[in-house]
């Protein structure tokens, strides 16, 4: 007697791909890659430059979340919420843009 195999997910060309089409295995995926990534800058960065910083995030954790971004882009508010809350982490965790709001933060970050 043959058993078959139920599977309900399965990563594809670095994309997880769920039986019901949800992009939210993904986006838990990334985001929780993110964050780790984002923590270690902050932890190993010696220089409290906020533009350093801001770079660092550019270059080492944007691509993170960008990536295929196409293909699994999240449409519920809990899959865009988590997305976003990597960078409202990071930008939070900034020295001198701890105590200011989010959108506040965003701001000072533009220029």
């Amino acid at each position: 007697m043959q058993s078959s195999i139920i599977v309900t997910h399965t990563r594809d060309l670095g994309i997880i791909v769920s039986s019901d089409l949800s992009p939210s295995l993904h986006v838990a995926d990334i985001v929780f890659k993110a964050h780790m990534r984002a923590g270690l800058i902050l932890r190993t960065c010696m220089s409290r430059d906020i533009h350093l910083l801001k770079r660092a995030f550019l270059v080492y954790v944007r691509p993170i979340v960008k990536q295929n971004s196409v293909i699994w882009s999240p449409y519920t508010a809990q899959d865009i919420d988590a997305v976003e809350s990597v960078q409202r982490r990071f930008t939070k965790q900034l020295p001198t843009l701890s105590n200011m709001s989010y959108n506040d933060r965003l701001r000072c970050l533009l220029v």
